[in-house]
């Protein structure tokens, strides 16, 4: 049974979604549906957009969620409502509220205009050293920093410099396979 590497699971900076700092939420999202119409169609899709300083370095991370997270509204009136739970209301009333400012806001089309035009940085994850791994470390290792930080996937280093991603759901197929094999080869 051969031994996989990190280096062979991960995807290459240079095949995944990446955008200057200073990009909009639009380019960001365009720059992600070109990675996945690039990308090898027998993975799984990119789920996240790296983000590059003007070195050109990985500084950070926006990932799907980040994106629908622009389109919800905010606000004074936002931060009042949440400020209820402090004075004993339940939390079934103070998301009630939060649903009712929801349908009171703009419609669908009109928040993605505005979104669109945001910047990833205002929403983007900046990197922290528990996400990355050295490109030489173990896989059960690297296992083990996805588990204990809950991460979906870590920024595969090189020295100080970001050279790839490794997703959880390579890692799980490799994983998976490597069950298989187990299995059918005792």
């Amino acid at each position: 049974m051969k031994s996989l590497t990190i280096k062979e699971l991960m995807v290459p900076l240079s095949e995944y979604a990446t955008v200057p700092v200073g990009s909009t939420l639009f380019d960001a999202i365009q720059a992600l549906e070109k990675a996945q119409e690039e990308f090898d169609r027998t993975k799984y899709r990119h789920r996240a957009i790296l983000i590059l300083d003007h070195d050109k370095r990985v500084i950070g991370k926006l990932t799907q969620m980040d994106v629908l997270w622009a389109l919800e509204p905010r606000g004074k009136d936002l931060k009042d409502i949440d400020e209820l739970n402090r004075f004993g209301f339940s939390h079934q009333f103070v998301r009630a509220l939060k649903k009712e400012r929801r349908m009171e806001s703009e419609p669908l089309k009109a928040l993605c205009t505005k979104a669109a035009q945001l910047k990833v940085e205002d929403f983007m994850q900046a990197t922290t050293e528990g996400e990355c791994v050295d490109e030489e470390t173990s896989l059960d290792m690297a296992i083990h920093q996805l588990v204990l930080g809950n991460h979906l996937a870590l920024l595969v280093t090189r020295g100080k410099d970001i050279v790839g991603i490794l997703r959880m759901t390579d890692v799980f197929a490799a994983v998976f396979h490597t069950m298989k094999e187990c299995e059918l080869n005792p």
